[in-house]
């Protein structure tokens, strides 16, 4: 209309009436006009991955759909899911990443985020999230939002959830009352070995322990250090002066390997336990199992006896903290591979702002997967089970703001206030908001990486001796230039406390 005026002088009394009799009626002709246009767009179709336990539900297109029908109204967009086995994800995500597959939006945990940053496989979000994230900033306490940063710049949002971690044993409270186990009295790797070895004693068929998820050691659920997103130069207790050493080399380390080798030779420890693509619901469900040592939080075992299909008790190892790991534990993050960055932005926008959206990725469809019981906790709806649903992911701390989702029946309603507060009572790492930058060793840091993915397993899981073993995984390291990665990690730090203490 402005071109109109300019070209043609006469028609600015008509323009002046039209814009009045416009504003007499709200305002509405324009805004239909924009949103018209805007339906005769083509929706940007994003592709969406993250991890997922168990076989991709059967229902995941109907999900989808309903996703989409509030996508499309509210940033014209649509959405391909694209779930991926836990055990196969760390694999999946790198071939999408290198083979420059079409990826609009990605989960990204703390041990590969840095090495996605350094390979430049990740999108600088900071402009993104000022111009597109509005929900984002309102959800996330701007430390939280920080704690990704590398070298300046964030490449990786953190869900909102849980950002602390208390280490412990989660065990099946049927074979612990059976065999007169006391959880309460369970508070060393001691106390943990003389109930592992009662259930060998008393429960033949069953193995006492296994790893806490696929893909990860019996070590990785009790960690008395800071690992600094990879574990590649760690911070003992959580503190030690902000002086970082080799985890590996540490005399902790070596009897803590030569623990769980004991463990494993007594067959207290699953034998493929380096190896094994079951989950641990798959395990406990198949009554192949009696506990896992696992990260907890408020409304844990609820939600572990709800995954594993039986009641659930635990004992608490390692008091809460929180450290950047935990907060950037999971996040979602834009690839480089993406066409579309600012609708993909747009999309994880809505996974902080809308609960619906919320709620549609965690639990499915209302009335079919869901029924809601009273005000923000819901159930299967008759005749439905967990076994028998047709989307039941339950990973709320997986999708965006998991205190927007509703809470399933059993567990507490007043879960996410808890959580909060849990959140805010934790102990802190000294160095929480520090992220380590590894592209200026980006190429002892894969060399590094490739000598952990042959060893850590194995000898963290007790299946290889660590007396002959030990000795030459950190002889590797040291060939592959740890202590170069460590230096420079410690640089950094250095150069990071003297901004943020």
């Amino acid at each position: 209309m402005k071109k109109n005026l300019m070209i043609a002088c006469a028609l600015v009394t008509a323009a002046a009436l039209f814009l009045t009799a416009c504003q007499g009626n709200g305002g509405d002709a324009p805004a239909a006009n924009g949103e018209a246009s805007k339906t005769r767009e083509q929706a940007a179709d994003l592709t969406v991955a993250f991890p997922i336990f168990g076989a991709v539900p059967k229902d995941l297109k109907a999900v989808q759909d309903a996703i989409n029908q509030i996508a499309r109204e509210k940033i014209n967009a649509t959405v391909t899911l694209t779930p991926i086995s836990f055990g196969n994800w760390d694999q999946q995500a790198n071939l999408m990443l290198s083979s420059n597959e079409e990826l609009d939006l990605m989960y990204v945990g703390s041990n590969n985020y840095s090495n996605y940053v350094a390979k430049g496989q990740l999108i600088a979000l900071d402009k993104l999230v000022e111009q597109y994230g509005q929900g984002i900033k309102e959800a996330l306490d701007p430390a939280y939002l920080k704690a990704p940063q590398i070298a300046g710049s964030i490449y990786g949002i953190p869900t909102v959830r849980d950002f602390a971690v208390y280490s412990g044993i989660a065990m099946r409270k049927d074979l612990a009352d059976k065999n007169g186990i006391d959880v309460n009295q369970i508070r060393t790797l001691d106390d943990v070995e003389v109930a592992l070895k009662t259930i060998k004693e008393n429960e033949p068929n069953i193995t006492p322990l296994i790893p806490g998820n696929v893909g990860v050691s019996i070590l990785d659920r009790y960690r008395t250090y800071d690992n600094l997103g990879d574990s590649i130069g760690v911070l003992p207790k959580f503190d030690n002066d902000l002086k970082i050493v080799n985890l590996y080399e540490t005399e902790e380390y070596t009897q803590l390997v030569k623990k769980v080798r004991s463990w494993y030779t007594s067959g207290l420890i699953l034998k493929d336990a380096a190896t094994n693509k079951t989950t641990v619901p798959d395990l406990m469900k198949s009554n192949r199992s009696f506990a896992y040592m696992s990260n907890m939080k408020p409304g844990f075992v609820e939600q572990e006896s709800q995954n594993n299909g039986m009641t659930m008790v635990t004992s608490t190892l390692i008091q809460p903290v929180s450290t950047t790991s935990n907060v950037t534990g999971v996040m979602w993050g834009i690839p480089i591979n993406s066409k579309m960055p600012e609708k993909a932005m747009e999309f994880l926008n809505l996974m902080y702002a809308d609960a619906d959206i919320v709620n549609l990725l965690n639990w499915g469809i209302e009335g079919q997967h869901y029924v809601i019981k009273a005000d923000n906790v819901i159930d299967f709806p008759d005749g439905v089970d967990a076994q028998k649903s047709g989307y039941n992911l339950n990973l709320g701390w997986l999708f965006g703001n998991q205190f927007l989702s509703y809470v399933f029946a059993g567990n507490d309603p007043e879960i996410w206030g808890k959580m909060d507060q849990f959140n805010k009572s934790a102990v802190k790492s000294k160095a929480l908001g520090f992220t380590f930058d590894a592209s200026s060793v980006k190429a002892e840091y894969a060399a590094v990486t490739n000598v952990i993915t042959e060893y850590k397993l194995p000898l963290e899981t007790g299946s290889v001796d660590p007396d002959k073993i030990l000795p030459e995984f950190i002889s590797k390291l040291k060939s592959a230039g740890i202590d170069k990665i460590i230096a420079e990690k410690q640089k950094q730090l250095n150069e990071w406390a003297k901004n943020n203490q």
